[in-house]
Formats: structure tokens, C-alpha cells, sequence
């Protein structure tokens, strides 16, 4: 999503700190500040009118406590569950890195149910506006998906770039 936003006239907010790597080759357009979100706000004026990728355990930390200082898009990417754990088993273990030692089922649960308490708290604060977009949905037209985040963020963007932007090939760990 960062890549067809950026592609579609929507600059990303990155550091590039994260370089690209077998498991992301195109890049991850983070953002460490982000990480931080809870203890420093400061870069959050600068965000403004670009694309943040932040970790759904971190978007309740956008809200200034009170509500109404920003308005914030959000798009939730969603994907099967069992895709998003396979994916992140992957990812750990090109890196080299030990993955959870819970059984998949398990870690699939705990990451809905973390989500799902996200998005009740994001559906109840007004300065969230939120759409979702699934992932094999986005992979399989990504033109009707480009339309459809155009319109949520006001119009103006490139959609066929957007839609060119979406790779097929980088959909791994398909269930």
C-alpha cells in the first residue's frame, strides 16, 4: 500500500533507515519515530498530508488525548490471518532471527483479537476515518482497490500508477 500511495502522488514519511532485503524488495517506507509514537508526537505535524506506516497496535497512540487535534485516514490492510503469521515466520527466518514459540493457531488469535480491539477503538473516535482494504483483493484488482483509496483520501490521486504500483509476485505466503 505504501508503494501504490506513494506511486498515486501520496509522498511517504520515511527515514529510510530500513533498507530493502529479500523479505520487502522494494523497500518498507518506515518511519522510526513511529515506534515512539506513545512517548514523542513531535514529528506528527510533519505527517501531515503524507502516508505514516504504523503498526496497528500503535494507531490508538495517534489520538491526542481529548480528540479533535488532527484528523486522521487510516487504511487498514487486512489479510487471512494465517498468511500474516506464515509471512512473518518467513520473514524472521531469513533474517535469522528465532520466530514465537507459539503454535500458529495461537499467535493467529492473540493477532485477531488485537486488531479487532483496534478497530472498535478507532470506530469509536471521530477524528478516525478508516477503511479497509483487504490484501488478496488489492493483489487481484488492484485498479477497483486504487478507485476505492482515492476516494477515501478526496480524489486527485494517480490511480493507474497506483494500480501499476501493486506487484502480484511480492504476494508470498499465500493460504
Amino acid at each position: 500500500m505504501m508503494q501504490s500511495l506513494a506511486a498515486g502522488g501520496v509522498p511517504p514519511l520515511t527515514d529510510a533507515r530500513r533498507a530493502s532485503d529479500d523479505s520487502n524488495p522494494r523497500g518498507y517506507l518506515e518511519l522510526e519515530a513511529v515506534k515512539r509514537l506513545k512517548a514523542d508526537r513531535s514529528w506528527l505535524p510533519e505527517a501531515r498530508g503524507k502516508a505514516v506506516k504504523i503498526i496497528h497496535l500503535l494507531l490508538p497512540d495517534l489520538a491526542a488525548p481529548g480528540g479533535g487535534e488532527n484528523e486522521f485516514r487510516v487504511i487498514m490492510m487486512r489479510r487471512p490471518v494465517e498468511e500474516v503469521v506464515a509471512s512473518q515466520r518467513a520473514m524472521l527466518a531469513r533474517q535469522g532471527k528465532a520466530s514465537a514459540s507459539l503454535p500458529d493457531a495461537q499467535l493467529g488469535k492473540l493477532f485477531l483479537d488485537q486488531l479487532e480491539r483496534v478497530e472498535r477503538l478507532l470506530a469509536s473516535k471521530p477524528d478516525f476515518k478508516v477503511l479497509t482494504v483487504q490484501y488478496p483483493a488489492l493483489v487481484a484488482d488492484p485498479a477497483a482497490e486504487a478507485a476505492r483509496v482515492n476516494a477515501f483520501l478526496g480524489g486527485g490521486l494517480d490511480e493507474a500508477a497506483m494500480a501499476q504500483a501493486v506487484d502480484p509476485a511480492l504476494y508470498r505466503e499465500r493460504r
